[in-house]
């Protein structure tokens, strides 16, 4: 029986660079909202309208509203 050797190899370097690229923008994005709250807040309620179209699309797109293949489904 053949086992692998536990090995304490490090992280690929791109490994570690992609997670560090995404805390600083993590990071960014929260000063950003800090610096700009006032302007986040004025966007607020454009975003709950636009979110509304967005969800009628993508979540009710799969209710079976389609009229292809009632035919064959009638005629069982």
């Amino acid at each position: 029986m053949n086992t692998p050797l536990a090995t304490n190899d490090p992280k690929p370097l791109w490994k570690r660079i992609h997670w560090g690229v995404w805390c600083l923008f993590g990071i960014a994005m929260g000063l950003l909202i800090v610096d700009h709250w006032t302007h986040v807040l004025g966007v607020l309620p454009y975003l709950v309208l636009l979110a509304c179209p967005l969800m009628h699309v993508f979540m009710h797109g799969k209710h079976g509203h389609s009229h292809h293949g009632d035919e064959t489904k009638r005629s069982q």
